[in-house]
C-alpha cells in the first residue's frame, strides 16, 4: 500500500515536494514503514545519528509517526526518528492512560538516496485495524510542518481518531 501523506493547512514547507509511506504487512504481527520525503533536504533539521534506543519527546523535532488503532477505542503511537532512536506509547483512549507500549525495538534504517528515506520494521497487536500515518519535519528557520495521512478538523492533532483513515494492510503473500 502506497500513501501520501498531507501538509496541514497552518504548516509551510515550500521546500517539501512530497512525502509518501509505503505499507507493508509479511506477518499479523508486523508492519513495514519506508518514508521517503523528497525536496530540499537542506533546509530540514535532523537529529544527529545515535545509537538506536527508546527515547522521549522524538517528535520535539524531525520525526516520522505511526498510530496503530486497536478495537475499543485505544491506540498505539510510534515515534521514529532519522536519529534511530524511537518511542512507543499505548493509549487507552484519545490522549488518555498513557504508558511505555512493551515491544521489541523496532529495526530503523535510514538513507539520503533520492532524499530521505526511514524504513522501520515494527511489531504490532494481531488485533490492529485502522493505522494514521505522520511526520514533524523541522526547519532551519525554527518552523515546524505537520503531515499526515488525514488531518482533524482544527490544529495538528496526530491522535485524533480522524486521522487513522487507513486499514491495515492484509497479510502479504511471500
Amino acid at each position: 500500500m502506497l500513501a501520501q501523506l498531507q501538509l496541514h493547512h497552518d504548516s509551510q514547507a515550500a521546500f517539501i515536494k512530497a512525502i509518501d509511506v509505503e505499507v507493508h504487512r509479511p506477518r499479523p504481527d508486523r508492519l513495514t514503514l519506508r518514508y521517503h520525503l523528497t525536496g530540499d533536504l537542506s533546509h530540514i533539521v535532523y537529529p544527529p545519528p545515535a545509537t538506536p534506543a527508546r527515547t522521549d519527546n522524538l517528535w520535539r523535532h524531525t520525526c516520522f509517526e505511526a498510530f496503530i488503532g486497536l478495537p475499543g477505542g485505544g491506540y498505539i503511537e510510534f515515534n521514529l526518528a532519522p536519529s534511530r532512536q524511537w518511542a512507543a506509547y499505548l493509549f487507552d483512549g484519545y490522549r488518555h492512560g498513557i504508558r511505555p507500549h512493551e515491544v521489541a525495538d523496532p529495526h530503523i534504517a535510514i538513507s539520503a538516496v533520492g532524499g530521505l528515506n526511514l524504513t522501520a520494521d515494527i511489531d504490532i497487536p494481531t488485533e490492529a485495524s485502522r493505522l494514521g500515518l505522520s511526520a514533524v519535519i523541522e526547519a532551519r528557520n525554527g518552523s515546524k510542518s505537520y503531515w499526515a495521512i488525514a488531518h482533524a478538523p482544527g490544529h495538528p492533532d496526530f491522535h485524533n481518531r480522524d486521522g487513522f483513515a487507513v486499514e491495515l494492510p492484509p497479510v502479504e503473500a511471500m
